[in-house]
C-alpha cells in the first residue's frame, strides 16, 4: 500500500488542499472490489478503522443517493457520517461528497463531534478501480485542507480500512 500527500491551491489562497492518496492492489477481480465499496452487506464488514465497527449502514446507490453510516468507537462513542454520490461509473470510479451527519442523515458541523474549526463541512472522496486481470488497483483521493489537524487521523483511518478490505476480500 502506498500513501501520498499533495498540496495544490484552491478557492482560498491562504489555505492548501491536501489530498490524502491511498493506493493498494487487492487480490480480487475489479467487479468484486467495486461491489465491496457499494453494497451494504460488504461495507458493514470492513468500513471502519481497526477496533471500531459499523452499527448502521444504508446505501442508496445512485447519483444523488446517500450512503449513511455510523461508526462505533469503543468504549462508547458513535460518529455518524454520510456520502452523497456525485459520480458513479461501474466498475471504474466513484465520487462522493463526505460529511458528518446525525442519526437521521442530516449533515452536521464537524464540531458536533468535537472536530477542529479547520475541519471542512464537506470533502470530496474519489475512488478509482483499475482492472489488473485477477487483481484490482484501488486509488483513493480524499481532499482535505492541509490546515486540518485531524487530517493525519483520516489518513490512518483509510489505511486501516484498506487493510480490513483486503481481509474481507480474502474471506
Amino acid at each position: 500500500m502506498s500513501f501520498t500527500n499533495t498540496s495544490q491551491p484552491h478557492d482560498n489562497p491562504d489555505d492548501q488542499v491536501s489530498d490524502i492518496i491511498v493506493e493498494q492492489v487487492f487480490k480480487a477481480p475489479r467487479q468484486i472490489v467495486f461491489d465491496a465499496w457499494t453494497r451494504q452487506e460488504h461495507l458493514v464488514q470492513w468500513w471502519a478503522p481497526e477496533g471500531c465497527r459499523i452499527t448502521h449502514c444504508t446505501v442508496d446507490f445512485r447519483v444523488g443517493g446517500t450512503f449513511h453510516w455510523c461508526i462505533e468507537i469503543p468504549p462508547d462513542r458513535q460518529i455518524w457520517a454520510r456520502g452523497i454520490y456525485r459520480e458513479i461509473a461501474p466498475p471504474e470510479r466513484l465520487v462522493y461528497v463526505d460529511s458528518f451527519a446525525d442519526a437521521r442523515g442530516n449533515r452536521v458541523s464537524p464540531s458536533y463531534y468535537d472536530m477542529s474549526a479547520a475541519h471542512p463541512l464537506e470533502s470530496v472522496v474519489t475512488v478509482t478501480f483499475a482492472d489488473l486481470g485477477s487483481d484490482t488497483r484501488v486509488v483513493l483521493r480524499h481532499t482535505i485542507p492541509a490546515s486540518v489537524p485531524e487530517r493525519d487521523d483520516t489518513a490512518e483511518g483509510w489505511s486501516q480500512m484498506f487493510e480490513r478490505l483486503a481481509i474481507h476480500l480474502k474471506g
